[in-house]
């Protein structure tokens, strides 16, 4: 009998005062069973760092021809495609091709012989943002997780703190391909 996903409630608040944008967001996350609190956290990070409208959980690791998230516009064209994790050369350079921004998040203690291997078959992706979490920070999301969260997400002059409850996160990000 194969598992099943494990489902998540989230409410989160988002206050962005970069992009001016507040809102707050009821999700539903269903985490695959070979997911980790700590890649479904930083999921639940990227949606809070780039939300809209549009922006939604796909079915990610059920479905290897989607993203983590992607924001599609009204012709279903992809203005944004995120993954998570440490993706290979052919499925970033995929998805390049088929979006018309891509971000990836990183955040692996490994991520810098991942990216060393990696950055210059794709330096030529000129729609690719490459973004790394310091695993301690990312271990920090996942200590958030529960099946039922109440987050806030503050965005403020490019510093990210998230806190549910008395648990605060701050998120500093290293930029490793604008």
């Amino acid at each position: 009998m194969a598992l099943k996903a494990t489902i998540f409630k989230a409410d989160l608040q988002i206050s962005d005062m970069d992009r001016h944008y507040y809102q707050e967001h009821a999700l539903t996350i269903a985490r695959h069973p070979s997911e980790t609190d700590e890649r479904m956290m930083v999921r639940l990070f990227a949606f809070a760092r780039h939300a809209s409208e549009r922006l939604a959980f796909t079915k990610g690791l059920f479905d290897i021809e989607e993203p983590d998230l992607w924001d599609k516009d009204l012709t279903g064209a992809i203005d944004l495609w995120i993954e998570v994790g440490q993706p290979d050369e052919k499925r970033i350079m995929k998805a390049c091709g088929r979006a018309r921004q891509v971000i990836v998040y990183s955040y692996s203690s490994t991520s810098h012989i991942w990216w060393n291997q990696l950055s210059n078959r794709v330096e030529r992706a000129k729609n690719l943002s490459v973004i790394n979490i310091p695993s301690d920070t990312s271990f920090g999301l996942s200590q958030l997780a529960e099946r039922n969260m109440k987050l806030q997400c503050t965005i403020q002059d490019g510093q990210t703190w998230m806190n549910a409850g008395d648990k605060t996160v701050q998120i500093d990000l290293t930029t490793l391909k604008e």
